[in-house]
């Protein structure tokens, strides 16, 4: 028969269970039997408590991104909790200020991780942007205030910048019972503003969880040069072009080595090193980003730009040739970059210069190049000192016009594929204005096109494709580009960054209280159970109560086995009296 030993009892201490028979009384084997399912459910509950916390090993393929799941959630916050703690920050912008409220619950204890950070929901499950519905009464716990000047405050003078900071931190503090100081209220930076930006995205993609090793992964080297280098999540860099400016932040894993001092002060400038953790010493959450911002390089100023050396190129071939190109409807100048039969005028302190739509996508790239203002060298559009990219090891995100380039008109957002784009462009430009027009009004192209981007879209395209290719200098077969308006369809805010750096010192005042906690358990607490600790007390535990339970069996066995020799030496002491 079948047996199940414990062999680690000494060699007179055993119990052997027989899958058919118990060699024990009927009661006893009841009690073995309730005392061995006992174990067996302690074990099963304990062990899937441990999996809930801790959490199994993902098969590749059936992972669950827990920050999709975050940037999903559709609850109300509870602003009932007094566990949670909340943050604002005010977007002082050229256009108007919007106000983010953010929350996050305690921190774990862990210095490895971050705050988890949500955008605040309404009882109408949108972000809390603008502010609450006025009669509300919230409970709100600690509230850290971060009141943060962009563009529009940049153009004013120091002076009124200085003047208006001022009166911020007197009177904020009066108004308002927030967590606020004066370094709470400042105007950042364009290179502030792009780090904040490249952090809250990474932040949503779960770029800064470093503990998944099934993820694609980079060498970095911190702090001082002989510190050994350490292996953690790939970053994801990001390009954002809109009407006026083009920006782009992304992750310089290496040292950099300069080739000259100019270089090196040049590059400075558009570095930013930075600790997001709580704790200086760690170097965990170090990152190192080139940042910048090219102003005049967006969509419609790059148009703009054009459009000026144009009417300024044809008035000088005007007067030197004595042609009249251009300044009458009947002759008009042939654009390259606007679509075929398009006819379009430019208005320049009264004068006025008549286009019309060549759509040649070729002669656009050609002519759009010269306003990078390339230099030679590892220098990016406009003269600007760029880091070096390592492009088989990198991922980036394209936004705003590298999407709306893809997407609006040529229906191919998403993954970027050069080839595939270049097909596309040359294919709209050369389509005669009048069909344009017909698909737009047909509904053929995307919800938000209109006439000005169908317009447009010639030059747009052209100059977009020569910042990535000959700006920026991505290679042609570079397939790690996502062109995107959102992620995980949300729109993330630069705001974002900017209230996880500011708060990044906030889980220092839970660490003691962890510490405190895991020094003196309570049995009462829910947690406990999870904890490994109790696990390994729980099976010493029940080892202990089988040991015990069956020396018991044994000198039980062992009494009955006396009294039964006993009444066998009786009963032969009785036949032999008998015996005659």
């Amino acid at each position: 028969m079948a047996r199940i030993t414990l062999s680690c009892l000494p060699a007179s201490w055993y119990c052997s269970v027989s899958l058919l028979s118990l060699g024990c009384a009927p009661r006893q084997r009841l009690l073995l039997l309730l005392l061995l399912l006992f174990i067996t459910s302690a074990l099963f509950l304990l062990g899937t408590n441990q999996r809930l916390l801790w959490g199994p090993r993902q098969r590749p393929g059936a992972r669950v991104n827990k920050y999709l799941s975050i940037a999903e959630s559709m609850e109300a916050t509870d602003v009932l909790n007094p566990a949670l703690n909340y943050g604002i920050v005010v977007d002082c912008g050229s256009s108007g200020s919007r106000v983010f409220v953010y929350y996050w619950p305690r921190h774990s204890g862990n210095p490895h991780t971050l705050l988890d950070i949500r955008q605040m929901k309404d009882h109408d499950h949108k972000p809390v942007v603008k502010k609450i519905k006025p009669g509300e009464e919230v409970e709100l716990g600690r509230i850290s205030t971060c009141i943060l000047c962009t563009a529009g405050m940049r153009l004013l003078p120091d002076s009124q910048q200085a003047a208006i900071l001022e009166d911020l931190v007197t009177d904020v503090p009066l108004e308002f019972d927030f967590l606020f100081s004066s370094s709470h209220a400042e105007v950042i930076s364009g290179k502030q503003e792009g780090v904040y930006a490249w952090i809250g995205i990474n932040f949503v993609l779960g770029r800064f969880d470093h503990t998944d090793e099934e993820d694609a992964t980079v060498e970095v080297t911190t702090g001082s040069q002989n510190q050994q280098p350490i292996s953690r999540r790939r970053t994801v860099g990001i390009m954002d072009m809109g009407g006026a400016s083009l920006q782009i932040a992304y992750e310089v894993p290496s040292a950099i080595t300069f080739n000259s001092p100019q270089e090196e002060e040049a590059g400075k400038s558009v570095l930013a090193e930075f600790n997001l953790g709580c704790d200086v010493e760690h170097t965990q959450h170090v990152y190192r980003v080139y940042v910048t911002t090219f102003l005049g390089f967006g969509g419609n100023m790059a148009r703009q730009r054009y459009e000026d050396q144009l009417v300024n190129k044809t008035l000088a071939q005007n007067r030197f040739l004595t042609t009249q190109t251009g300044l009458f409807e009947d002759k008009p100048y042939l654009d390259p970059c606007l679509p075929v039969g398009l006819s379009d005028t430019v208005v320049r302190d009264n004068r006025t210069l008549y286009l019309r739509g060549q759509g040649d996508w070729a002669r656009c790239q050609e002519a759009v190049q010269p306003f990078l203002g390339l230099h030679n060298g590892t220098m990016s559009p406009g003269g600007v000192y760029q880091a070096p990219i390592n492009f088989s090891n990198s991922e980036f995100y394209g936004f705003s016009e590298f999407y709306y380039c893809m997407e609006d008109v040529l229906r191919i957002g998403g993954q970027y594929d050069s080839a595939k784009y270049s097909r596309a462009a040359t294919d709209y430009c050369s389509t005669k204005w009048s069909t344009l027009k017909k698909r737009l009004d047909n509904q053929l192209f995307a919800q938000q096109a209109d006439i000005s981007r169908l317009k447009y879209q010639c030059f747009k395209s052209a100059w977009m494709y020569e910042v990535l290719h000959s700006g920026f200098r991505f290679p042609t077969d570079y397939l790690s580009l996502k062109t995107a308006q959102l992620v995980y369809d949300k729109e993330v805010q630069w705001t974002l960054g900017a209230i996880l750096f500011k708060t990044r010192f906030l889980p220092l005042r839970d660490l003691p209280q962890e510490t405190l906690r895991q020094s003196h358990p309570s049995w009462l607490r829910s947690s406990f159970v999870y904890n490994h600790h109790l696990f390994s007390l729980c099976i010493l535990v029940v080892v202990l109560a089988i040991l015990l339970y069956i020396l018991r069996l044994r000198r039980i066995h062992q009494r009955e086995q006396r009294q039964a020799e006993a009444l066998n030496l009786l009963w032969a002491e009785e036949g032999e009296a008998l015996l005659p």
